[in-house]
């Protein structure tokens, strides 16, 4: 049993080394920050590999997060005890600026919704928690490509089909990059109807670091929020990114 646990705690060490990262983690970097022996972390690996915990990169010689674990995460954000204390920092934001406002996180190549709260007016878009939208043509989904590894980010848009939603939505890879250093540099992302006709979004990193981990958004109707007008939240949703990234931040 002790031979068991053991086991365990060493596979949770590897997992928590491979999560904290937010890049491709060698064998020979996880060897020295666990300081277990080479053979034994090769052995682990491998299980965690088979599992669907890890992925290993093509070049055989460094480790990802695999798709069980980005569901673990994924669950675990969605069913936390402090989803409340999130919610009622969204809850006064749009009370604030009387638009909805939503937390997202990247799950493989879309963005899901942890959580929503809706704004008060009739003219709205319903997506409630769980919902997904795609990378490119979200602000969402935009910020994350941008606060992504270069590496990373080149082979996820280099196996995504990027379908066109609306006339305004960027399929083109260059035009695409060419923005996400705007992003980047911005600190925000818009989304300019790029998912759906007369609808406008403004998110903002919720950092760990430098790592976005999730993200705070708001969505308006054209009719009554301009890219120009949103704009004029930024300070307020980035107050409201530090408070949410107290709730998100991995403990050490």
């Amino acid at each position: 049993m002790k031979d068991e646990s053991s086991a365990a705690l060493r596979a949770l060490t590897l997992l928590e080394q491979v999560a904290r990262s937010g890049q491709p983690v060698s064998l020979a970097a996880l060897t020295e920050s666990t300081g277990l022996p080479k053979p034994s972390v090769l052995r682990i690996l491998s299980r965690l590999v088979d599992a669907g915990m890890l992925l290993r990169e093509p070049a055989g010689k460094s480790y990802v997060s695999g798709p069980r674990l980005s569901a673990l995460a994924r669950d675990t954000l969605l069913n936390s005890p402090l989803r409340g204390e999130r919610h009622r920092i969204l809850d006064s934001l749009v009370d604030e600026i009387g638009e909805t406002c939503n937390c997202t996180m990247l799950d493989g190549d879309e963005v899901i919704y942890l959580d929503r709260v809706e704004t008060a007016w009739p003219l709205r878009v319903n997506l409630t928690s769980g919902s997904r939208v795609p990378l490119h043509c979200s602000a969402s989904g935009k910020l994350f490509l941008a606060y992504m590894r270069r590496e990373t980010r080149q082979r996820l848009l280099a196996a995504a089909a990027l379908p066109r939603y609306t006339p305004n939505t960027l399929c083109d890879v260059p035009a695409l990059e060419e923005e996400l250093r705007e992003i980047k540099k911005e600190g925000a992302s818009f989304d300019r109807e790029e998912f759906l006709l007369g609808i406008v979004c403004m998110a903002v990193p919720i950092l760990h670091g430098t790592r976005a981990i999730a993200a705070v958004a708001l969505h308006a109707p054209v009719a009554r929020l301009s890219i120009e007008g949103a704009r004029a939240w930024l300070p307020r949703m980035q107050e409201a990114a530090r408070a949410l990234a107290g709730t998100y931040e991995p403990q050490d």
